[in-house]
């Protein structure tokens, strides 16, 4: 069989995938009313304009142009739409909407790659290079892809509700599981043992990772207490009725010249309405349900642990309490190594907002720790950094390399929005301290 046949025949499972991520991103834009195409959301991203020409350019200019060395099809969307941002220390972008092309000249030009991009991959005679018949790049593109899916949603989430369209599918919150009462949050102790961070290299052809998900490595970690449960919004109710938000001793300096220059008195999720909070959904706002996580930023997740004289896990406790088991083997997932189902918790665009941090028993640890994975990331309090035997990615050198700056910290876990395919043991995410918009949970451990 020839070379070309084989590499397109064992590509085939990635092109659908491709195909379902697409249709993924497609379904987000068509949330966002054609007259908010030029919103910014979020002030520190970009307008949510070059999302639309983002993810075809980076498909783009990662496979046909750099990979397969096709001319330049329009270069200056290719530069325009090539990086998006993640400014720090106050630094925020000043574009204005007609610094940007129309939109219907975005969605023409994407239509024109996705032509090419797929006819280069599909021609019976075309020499596909080792790092696409190996299914590196196409897995790059793929969850690239999904983790703007991910990305745009919460930009989105901060998007006013007259300028989205909520998916005919979508079952209103406020009826469902939206609890009024908080959950008792246990600490669970984990006993002393070992906690296998990142990928080996020869881990076997096919199974993907990001250059910072290698080397392998084993981390002794000593015996500590953690909560059974992320900290929900009820507990966190008790830190800002305590003026915990007023309180300097619980923040650290750089962290409190935030929230007050930036005038944050409470979690970005939350409204208040008169004596009383609300909750701001996707799509609609209601009564603070106080069994769902806390979405905040590192640096209120933080202050909050030093309130209950407690810390955040770092990388490695957290991975302990998640795949380690009294046996000293690791699973592939909390519960196991069978593959994620919805029973297991809330991921997987399964839900547009969170859950109870107890509905998804079934997704416990081996240690009894819950609501793991799915359901909002969480922080810890290890800096991202590379492992030993790291590696950029020489297509991508950028990709993790230029956050390994001390001003990141590692998330572990996933949210409603993450991928199944992004729920893996060794999928690392980062986020600086003072970014509130991601769906960030925590849990804390004892000093």
């Amino acid at each position: 069989m020839p070379i070309a046949k084989m590499a397109k025949e064992s590509l085939q499972p990635l092109l659908e995938r491709l195909a379902d991520a697409r249709k993924r991103t497609d379904a987000l834009f068509a949330v966002i009313r054609p007259e908010a195409i030029y919103e910014r959301p979020i002030p520190e991203r970009h307008r949510l304009i070059f999302y639309l020409g983002h993810l075809e350019a980076f498909d783009w200019n990662l496979i046909a142009r750099d990979v397969l060395h096709h001319p330049s099809f329009h270069a200056e969307y290719e530069q325009l739409f090539a990086f998006g941002i993640d400014p720090v220390d106050g630094q925020l972008p000043h574009d204005v909407p007609s610094d940007w092309p129309v939109a219907d000249e975005v969605h023409a030009y994407n239509e024109r790659l996705r032509e090419r991009i797929d006819a280069a991959l599909s021609e019976p005679a075309s020499y596909l290079p080792e790092i696409i018949a190996n299914g590196t790049l196409l897995n790059i593109a793929i969850e690239h892809r999904l983790m703007h899916a991910e990305t745009l949603a919460y930009l989105l989430h901060q998007l006013n509700y007259e300028q989205k369209n909520a998916p005919s599918d979508y079952k209103s919150a406020a009826t469902s599981d939206a609890g009024v009462t908080s959950i008792a949050n246990s600490m669970v102790q984990i006993p002393a043992g070992t906690a296998t961070l990142g990928l080996r290299r020869d881990s076997g052809r096919g199974r993907f990772g990001w250059d910072n998900e290698f080397e392998a490595n084993r981390a002794n970690v000593e015996q500590f207490r953690i909560s059974a449960y992320p900290v929900a919004n009820g507990e966190f109710l008790e830190f800002v009725n305590a003026r915990g938000y007023e309180n300097d001793q619980l923040w650290r300096l750089d962290d409190w010249n935030w929230k007050n220059s930036a005038q944050i008195s409470h979690p970005l999720f939350w409204k208040r309405d008169g004596a009383n909070w609300k909750y701001r959904g996707m799509f609609e706002e209601l009564p603070l349900p106080l069994d769902w996580p806390v979405y905040v930023s590192y640096a209120e997740a933080s202050a909050y642990a030093r309130w209950k004289n407690r810390l955040l896990p770092t990388e490695a406790q957290w991975h302990r309490a998640a795949y380690g088991t009294p046996t000293e083997s690791e699973c592939e997932y909390p519960w196991g190594d069978v593959e994620p189902t919805p029973e297991r918790g809330n991921f997987d665009f399964s839900r547009w907002d969170a859950a109870p941090v107890n509905a998804h028993p079934a997704g416990k640890s081996a240690f009894s720790v819950h609501d793991l994975l799915g359901n909002g990331w969480e922080w810890t309090s290890s800096a991202f950094g590379p492992f030993p035997g790291f590696a950029a990615f020489p297509f991508y050198p950028g990709y993790s390399a230029n956050f390994f700056d001390g001003k990141h910290f590692v998330m572990k876990g996933g949210s409603p929005r993450t991928a199944a395919c992004m729920l893996r043991r060794s999928f690392r995410n980062w986020f600086q301290p003072h970014y509130p918009y991601v769906y960030a949970k925590f849990r804390t451990v004892e000093r």
